[in-house]
């Protein structure tokens, strides 16, 4: 590992993880440190009850934040009103820091993507105990009750007066928080505030919020991660799965074996060819990890319980759609055919692919009768398929094999030149 230039570390304090170090030396400053160039001023609960519209309840905020927001020795200083300080940029996967010193009762936090938030408050304050405050901050305080994350790992705030330092990774939805170097938040996934039937943004701002009591900030941030390394780092080290594609042959798979090749350690169908191609080992309970990329207009599926002939998605458990959703001939598509969708029957949340062309990396959990399509981070399927009506599947159409015990993993080709690698299964 690269070590980092006395200064650097001396400015910026090493984290490591069992998994992966920070990027320290790619992180760009976010906060000159003298005015408040790149911010602005926006409290989003304010701003989207606004009844004379967003733009009018922006420029309202905006004569607040000059009032309340200041940069004092250097850091960004709050006395404990106004409307949120905001990124002008929106940000999607990023590593963040930034350092903060607040005030006993404060109650503050960090909105990732325009979504509250990390939270940070009082450990000491015995009022806020009932709401978790003797935990200490770093949580994803607005999680459901029942999802990892919404509570700090470990206490690891610092004495009042005392500067705290939060590195922050986000892919996807996944979030991972680090306070004063102690890992507090592995890897949860962060509930969507505003929706909670729907995944968190792919894009949003930052805000930092102001709470009712003083808060500075200092340090701040960030780097946007690639694609290619936040596909590595959201699959980890693998494991418990078993590779079921060496990546220079097909074997072990079986079925339109002819109608697929292998090209630059990846299986892609055929330019005008198509059938399923399936992996030789018969799963029940599984989880599936995969690459994917698909050219513009790109058409495959994933076969799930596949009995080894026929349509998959009918006489398979599904068909998971393998689909480039902005291709303009998809424009008016069933929601059931986008991608990740249990295809005709359940449809997946959309806008949480990467550009054409470029690597994906999606997951797939097969239990019972239950499914779960994670993309890039974002749970975009979560269903149970035993429990929709057969009556409002697309087309009206039967799906027989949706009962299937067990069955076959695969490919379903539809003519396009579809790409797969690194694809992994762990047995559950």
């Amino acid at each position: 590992m690269k070590r980092l230039p006395l200064f650097l570390t001396l400015l910026f304090p090493a984290i490591v993880t069992a998994e992966e170090p920070f990027n320290m030396e790619s992180l760009e400053p976010i906060f000159n440190g003298k005015d408040l160039s790149g911010w602005h001023g926006d409290n989003p609960h304010t701003t989207s009850k606004a009844k004379e519209g967003r733009e009018e309840s922006l420029k309202k905020q905006a004569g607040e934040f000059a009032a309340h927001w200041s940069v004092k020795d250097g850091a960004l200083y709050n006395d404990g009103h106004g409307p949120y300080a905001t990124t002008d940029k929106e940000y999607g996967d990023i590593e963040f820091t930034v350092d903060f010193k607040t005030v006993p009762n404060a109650d503050s936090g960090i909105y990732l993507r325009g979504t509250p938030q990390v939270q940070i408050w009082d450990h000491t304050n015995k009022a806020a105990f009932k709401h978790g405050a003797d935990l200490g901050s770093g949580g994803l305080w607005n999680n459901n009750k029942d999802n990892p994350g919404k509570n700090p790992l470990v206490l690891a705030d610092k004495p009042f007066g005392e500067w705290n330092a939060f590195r922050i990774r986000q892919l996807g939805a996944r979030t991972w928080i680090w306070l004063n170097d102690k890992l507090v938040v592995d890897g949860a996934i962060m509930d969507n505030f505003w929706d909670r039937a729907v995944p968190l943004p792919a894009k949003g701002p930052i805000h930092l919020q102001t709470h009712g009591g003083e808060i500075s900030w200092k340090n701040i941030s960030i780097r946007e991660i690639p694609g290619d390394e936040a596909n590595a780092l959201l699959r980890g080290k693998d494991e418990g799965f078993q590779a079921i594609f060496n990546g220079s042959d097909l074997s072990g798979w079986a079925g339109a074996a002819d109608n697929y090749e292998v090209v630059e350690g990846a299986i892609a169908c055929k330019a005008g060819k198509g059938g399923t191609l399936y992996h030789e080992d018969k799963l029940t309970d599984f989880v599936a990890r995969l690459e994917f990329k698909v050219p513009p207009g790109g058409n495959n599926g994933l076969a799930i319980r596949y009995p080894g002939k026929g349509n998959t998605a009918y006489i398979g458990m599904c068909e998971l759609q393998v689909l480039d959703n902005t291709a303009e001939k998809y424009a008016k598509l069933d929601e059931r055919q986008y991608h990740g969708s249990a295809y005709g029957m359940k449809a997946a949340h959309r806008g949480y692919q990467r550009p054409v062309g470029e690597w994906n990396y999606q997951e797939v959990t097969v239990k019972g009768s239950t499914i779960k399509v994670e993309l890039n981070g974002t749970v975009i399927l979560d269903a149970d398929l035993s429990k929709l009506d057969p009556k409002e599947f697309m087309a009206k159409s039967k799906h027989p094999g949706l009962a299937n015990p067990d069955g076959f993993f695969g490919f379903a080709g539809h003519g396009d030149a579809v790409y797969f690698r690194k694809v992994s299964i762990k047995k559950l």
